[in-house]
């Protein structure tokens, strides 16, 4: 199997980088092949800027790492999201990401029913997130916005119909006994 791992985070002594840090080792020891798209590191923009947004309809882009993430999306049979939950929602640089790269002609086409996803190749989606909220809060008060947008309409509107998401906040994660319990589940929520 091969996997791509989005990876958002800029501090590498994050707990999402532990997280992003046990995908690898898991991943390594069930012998997939995986890539990572570090956003931070590749110092990914994820603004539209008026190049880039005069391009829209055609599909096509200005950024080379928009077309590198492309490339290296059409090898994956898998997606693995790893971030904070900022603000109820997806970091800046992820909802970037999702606007830049999933491009017309590339993720969906046009229809007369509307948007169809062509990453129908893609598996499986995991989202793995951390947050000071529980999911609780965050599905029941905060707008649920990783599963009713994030899951059930971006990523099914480009063609994953299948995603799990797992969650730790900071209340959750108090204990170091915890947060190994929260990385050691990766291996068996992973393929």
């Amino acid at each position: 199997m091969n996997y791509l791992i989005v990876y958002a985070h800029p501090y590498d002594k994050s707990f999402n980088h532990a997280i992003l840090e046990t995908l690898v080792k898991t991943l390594k020891n069930k012998n997939h092949q995986y890539e990572i798209i570090d956003l931070y590191e590749d110092q990914f923009n994820p603004a539209y800027d008026a190049i880039e947004l005069s391009l829209f309809f055609s599909g096509k882009t200005a950024d080379p790492l928009v077309t590198k993430y492309q490339n290296m999306i059409k090898k994956a049979d898998h997606i693995v999201f790893v971030f904070p939950i900022w603000w109820n929602d997806l970091p800046a640089i992820v909802k970037g990401f999702i606007d830049k790269v999933m491009k017309k002609d590339f993720a969906y086409i046009f229809t007369a029913n509307g948007l169809e996803g062509t990453l129908t190749y893609i598996k499986k989606a995991y989202i793995f997130t951390t947050a000071s909220s529980t999911q609780w809060f965050i599905e029941s008060y905060a707008g649920d916005a990783i599963k009713k947008t994030f899951m059930n309409a971006t990523l099914k509107q480009i063609g994953i119909k299948d995603s799990s998401w797992h969650h730790i906040s900071f209340t959750e994660a108090d204990t170091l006994d915890k947060r190994e319990d929260f990385l050691a589940n990766i291996a068996k929520v992973i393929d």
